[in-house]
């Protein structure tokens, strides 16, 4: 039997797995089949889409990780956003002949949201299949809050710099993938060269200087100390990702070059310094945070 999960997934968090791992558990269950959509609905009904914690490659990556037999990306349009939620399902059915669906019990589908778990029992029970309500994940944050697991939360804990928070929501660090691009090259300048990362749409914690872990494709690893702002003590510049990495010196060329920016915790905001030599002795500072 086929089990289903419908979602964005976006971030892959514990809630995320969790619905994996409850379908997996059935034990009539052959193929979990993870069904997304290849855009947010809010990029066609308007007011923004939120900013993504994946790309399409890595989601797909994750939900394969977390156990599902493999990913349907569905076209998003104006036809299917504007379906029912009985029409939706009915038409789901008849492309991917499912018995088990498993969401959570927050789950909202079709057009304006209007259909629910409730929603999916009705239907299951003319179509044949079973609805599944998985229990929402708690986690614990840093400071003792209990929260359940969601996207959203993910990037508000980003959007405030607690990326230690948004790794135990997640289950791992957030982590940002790009090539490396030429910068000013200012670092290099002051004793401390960069990789100015290009983050390719993927959201940016604050403002501020970070404990990361980089990671190449062929395996290297490095401590390192990122810096995420508009350099305001050179004047306002572009925002930028770069990051330093501790112990390695001018001479490492990872220009073009595509890694893995795994944020851990934050040191720091980001301040303007009245001289280049305040700007110097801080970021020796924020090195032995790092390395502490």
């Amino acid at each position: 039997m086929d089990a289903v999960l419908i979602g964005n997934f976006d971030g892959v968090h514990l809630g995320h797995q969790a619905l994996v791992r409850a379908a997996r558990q059935e034990a009539d269950v052959e193929c979990v089949i993870a069904v997304t959509f290849d855009a947010h609905p809010r990029t066609l009904l308007g007011g923004g889409a939120p900013a993504l914690l994946t790309l399409p490659a890595e989601r797909l990556r994750l939900l394969c990780e977390a156990g599902a037999t493999r990913v349907e990306s569905l076209r998003l349009d104006e036809e299917l956003l504007g379906r029912s939620p009985e029409d939706f399902i009915q038409w789901l059915h008849r492309r991917i002949p499912f018995g088990l669906i498993v969401e959570g019990a927050d789950f909202r589908f079709g057009r304006a949201r209007s259909g629910d778990v409730r929603t999916l029992e009705a239907s299951g029970a003319r179509l044949g299949f079973r609805t599944l309500v998985a229990n929402q994940v708690e986690v614990s944050l840093c400071d003792g809050n209990v929260v359940g697991a969601r996207s959203s939360l993910i990037r508000w804990l980003l959007e405030r710099g607690r990326v230690a928070d948004a790794a135990r929501v997640l289950g791992r660090p957030h982590i940002v993938e790009g090539p490396v691009v030429r910068g000013a090259q200012r670092g290099r300048e002051l004793g401390f060269p960069t990789a100015n990362v290009d983050p390719c749409g993927i959201m940016l914690p604050a403002d501020g200087v970070y404990a990361v872990e980089v990671t190449s494709a062929g395996g290297e690893r490095w401590r390192g100390a990122a810096s995420i702002g508009s350099n305001p003590t050179f004047g306002e510049q572009p925002r930028t990702l770069e990051v330093h990495l501790l112990g390695v010196g001018s001479s490492l060329d990872l220009y073009g070059r595509t890694i893995r920016v795994h944020f851990l915790r934050w040191i720091r905001g980001m301040v303007r310094f009245d001289s280049v030599d305040s700007l110097v002795e801080q970021m020796a500072r924020d090195c032995e945070k790092v390395e502490a």
